[in-house]
């Protein structure tokens, strides 16, 4: 598969009254043509800095971002910012988190979506205004010409987010990037949006990274999975990997707080602790705090990864030949069946 985006060593940084915030510490990820990359973890783990860094929406003071995130040859990075706005919304859009608050209240609906038609694809208002239409009854927005007209307010939750949908790919851009697009929505109308994004994708070949914290959207719309914790991967592979063979501790803890599907009604495994201070973080692995398995050198070096398969890799000191050999607690693990629902 070709490569649409290559990150390497994207470091964010935060300059405070405390100190320097490490907000994101040297993360190396790839999208492939027409796949679907989750980004999953905590809050605080760097998921939407990292979503921010690649549309360059973070201000500078106070942040800072280094490493390379290359698009077509190019380092976003290091292109000027007229560039970088003929690509934000044309080559590169982005869903953000709250669709109750994406959309401008003062703005009908129609004017919304047009807008990046005209500026990026040199349409009439005629033209855009018919190309609305279009992407409005794609995204299964009922009533469509009478519902162009229409303000956010008059929309519900799950309507206002397909709206979000399909002012991101009104210029059919190459990648998408969703940060928690179902968070604010409830069950039945969160497999809706994925199904639908799903859809798309496949009508349209978009590349879609997806942010999130939520392991169940993983399994039903993502190809391959980063596992991030304290502004690092630790752990990366395809779904079947990360969901049966998965090797970090983190990943294990994240898969343990998952509802079961069986009927029981125990109460949810929770990973203890708390998160490291990103102002001084651990200089060996972040995870030791809260790991029950950490030995003496995850305090004082942070791990290599060690590869897996060609598709599968941890960043562990457990993977190393000499370590224990520990096995994930065995309630991690789904069926294949709920994993398929």
């Amino acid at each position: 598969m070709n490569k649409v985006l290559d990150v390497n060593g994207l470091k964010v940084t935060f300059k405070s009254f405390d100190g320097d915030v490490q907000a994101v510490r040297g993360l190396d990820f790839y999208l492939n043509e027409k796949e679907t990359l989750a980004i999953v973890g905590e809050s605080g783990s760097g998921k939407s800095v990292t979503s921010q860094s690649i549309m360059r929406l973070i201000s500078s003071p106070p942040g800072i971002v280094e490493g390379s995130i290359m698009f077509e040859e190019k380092d976003l990075n290091e292109v000027s910012e007229k560039e970088m706005e003929s690509i934000r919304g044309k080559e590169i859009s982005m869903i953000f988190q709250d669709p109750m608050t994406s959309l401008n209240p003062t703005m009908r609906i129609g004017r919304q979506i047009t807008e990046g038609l005209i500026k990026h694809q040199n349409m009439t208002k005629k033209e855009a205004f018919n190309r609305a239409l279009q992407l409005l009854k794609l995204v299964g927005i009922p009533d469509s010409e009478e519902r162009i007209h229409q303000y956010a307010h008059q929309f519900s939750g799950g309507m206002r987010q397909r709206v979000v949908i399909a002012i991101a790919l009104a210029c059919n851009p190459k990648i998408l990037v969703a940060d928690e697009p179902t968070t604010a929505l409830d069950v039945t109308i969160q497999a809706q949006i994925l199904e639908l994004m799903k859809d798309l994708q496949q009508k349209t070949g978009t590349s879609i990274i997806l942010i999130t914290h939520d392991l169940g959207v993983v399994a039903k719309a993502a190809s391959r999975v980063a596992v991030m914790y304290s502004g690092k991967i630790v752990e990366t592979g395809t779904v079947d990997e990360i969901f049966y063979e998965p090797k970090h501790p983190y990943t294990w803890g994240l898969l343990g707080s998952m509802p079961k599907l069986d009927g029981s009604k125990e109460l949810l495994n929770a990973i203890p602790g708390t998160p490291p201070d990103l102002a001084n973080p651990p200089k060996g692995c972040p995870f030791v705090t809260r790991c029950p398995y950490a030995m003496n050198i995850c305090e004082e070096r942070n791990p290599e990864y060690t590869t897996i398969s060609d598709t599968h890799k941890s960043a562990c000191w457990l993977q190393e030949r000499l370590a224990p050999d520990v096995e994930p607690p065995q309630d991690i693990f789904i069926r294949r069946e709920d994993h398929a629902r």
